[in-house]
């Protein structure tokens, strides 16, 4: 199995794109994101087609360099190897794990949504993720009938995968901490830090609450 991404560079705000027409919007957007020094950069932007998502998340891997910050590209695997993205985030309908492992090779990240399963964590764990994702944690507004996930998995997944472990769904700065508390290192933000009116300083005030430097 490749080796996984090193666990301390999984900890902490994950920033997660909206769905953003205007790339020199977006673009805008996501330089005050990551101002903030998130974990990790999730581009993810379901209506856009093809030749709109290659030119966004070429200009957000840009960015993300620059800023010292990992971009991960969601659903997609063949944009991120095409761009040379940090990595893939993938949901149920979006490839096998280990084929997406093999493909990106060591060093790159692959996170697994679960959803509400931990067989389903269990088996991306064993087909080499560097994370496993839950959620929704709280009503979301990408993603309002998604059913909620226990927060008791997060526990679960820390103790008994032994690795990093994202919590997705409605999170917010003030619903954080017992997220965290309950085992989460990720934390998997849209709306929170995007539609903030200072972005830059709402990434900036999650780190705290994971013991890191504001």
């Amino acid at each position: 199995m490749p080796e996984r991404c090193p666990p301390e560079r999984l900890r902490g705000l994950y920033a997660v794109t909206p769905d953003e027409a205007g790339t020199a919007h977006l673009l805008a957007l996501a330089g005050r994101v990551l101002q903030g020094r998130p974990a990790l950069l999730q581009y993810r932007n379901k209506p856009a087609g093809p030749a709109l998502r290659r030119e966004q998340a070429q200009a957000l891997l840009a960015l993300c360099r620059a800023a010292g910050v990992p971009l991960l590209i969601n659903d997609d695997l063949p944009l991120a190897l095409a761009i040379g993205a940090d990595g893939v985030h993938l949901g149920r309908d979006d490839g096998d794990p280990a084929a997406a492992r093999a493909a990106l090779g060591a060093g790159r990240i692959l996170g697994v949504t679960c959803y509400g399963e931990f067989d389903r964590a269990r088996r991306g764990a064993q087909a080499g993720a560097d994370y496993v994702a839950f959620g929704a944690m709280f009503a979301s507004p990408s993603k309002p009938q998604a059913p909620r996930a226990p927060f008791e998995l997060l526990t679960r997944a820390r103790r008994e995968l032994q690795l990093p472990v994202a919590a997705i769904g409605g999170i917010t700065l003030d619903a954080a901490a017992p997220v965290i508390a309950a085992g989460a290192d990720l934390l998997a933000v849209i709306s929170d830090v995007f539609a903030a009116a200072d972005p830059a300083a709402r990434a900036a005030a999650y780190r705290p609450l994971f013991g890191l430097p504001a």
